[in-house]
């Protein structure tokens, strides 16, 4: 699942191609993804798209008449295309610009969404509650630790729950909990106020380090140029079942976490 730093590179790579650029046409080739596509996307065209944002791991479009919302779900990734290329088997969605790019979404398991809203975006059901930021001000060391408190829930499931952080997915909360020294399976409201602190920085430095490395290419990513991330080189733990710690040579752990496969160190993180 492409996770907030590929979602980042997706943002800064579509960007330069289509902001301040005006949507000619939409082609829809398949509208049933995670919810049906709605017809009034179709409002975007004409329309210049003004901005390009992300909150959490959703982009917004933004015009002067609404918001589209897009999502990529499990397998999903926007490229940019010329126009005239040759749509493949799982590319649903094409939205053409005066430009002659087209930004074209790709999804095999159809778990992504492309929405449309004319409010405010900020008060649409899927963003009015989402948690503050993992790289913003507001998430920091005293609020974490506030909102950790009394949870009985395990430290990394609970990093992963997008009603107190959003965009920290399996990979990096596996990698930042590894870097702060703290096991995955220990409940959040046990972890002292300092291993907070530290786990604040390594979240924001895993993220910021995917995000500068372009994000890390599973079999179903690929930035909007084709290329692929490569923070996979750097990953410590994820996936490493068996494999010698790069810190103490102990063998990493595997275990199920929330239903996610979870990776640790026992000797690095107590």
């Amino acid at each position: 699942m492409p996770e907030l730093p590929e979602v980042e590179t997706t943002k800064r790579g579509i960007t330069p191609f289509i902001e301040a650029q005006t949507v000619s046409q939409i082609i829809v080739r398949q509208s049933k993804l995670r919810w049906p596509i709605p017809d009034s996307l179709q409002a975007m065209q004409g329309q210049i798209v003004h901005r390009v944002k992300r909150r959490a791991k959703y982009l917004f479009l933004e015009t002067d008449v609404g918001t589209c919302l897009i999502h990529l779900g499990m397998s999903g990734s926007l490229r940019i295309v010329d126009q005239g290329t040759e749509a493949e088997k799982h590319d649903h969605i094409d939205i053409i610009f005066d430009n002659q790019k087209v930004l074209r979404l790709r999804d095999p398991r159809r778990f992504g969404s492309v929405l449309w809203t004319d409010q405010a975006v900020e008060e649409h059901r899927l963003i009015c509650k989402l948690a503050p930021e993992p790289l913003s001000e507001t998430f920091n060391a005293d609020y974490l630790y506030q909102q950790a408190k009394n949870r009985r829930v395990s430290i990394k499931v609970f990093i992963m729950n997008a009603h107190y952080v959003v965009g920290v997915g399996n990979i990096y909360a596996s990698e930042a909990l590894f870097m702060a020294g703290i096991h995955p399976t220990r409940a959040a409201g046990q972890v002292s106020y300092k291993q907070i602190l530290t786990l604040v920085e390594c979240i924001k430095t895993v993220l910021s380090a995917a995000i500068e490395q372009g994000g890390t290419t599973l079999k179903d990513f690929a930035n909007p140029q084709g290329k692929a991330g490569y923070f996979q080189v750097k990953l410590q733990v994820y996936a490493r079942k068996d494999q010698p710690c790069l810190k103490c040579d102990t063998d990493i752990k595997q275990i199920k976490l929330g239903q996610r496969a979870s990776f640790y160190c026992p000797i690095c993180q107590c």
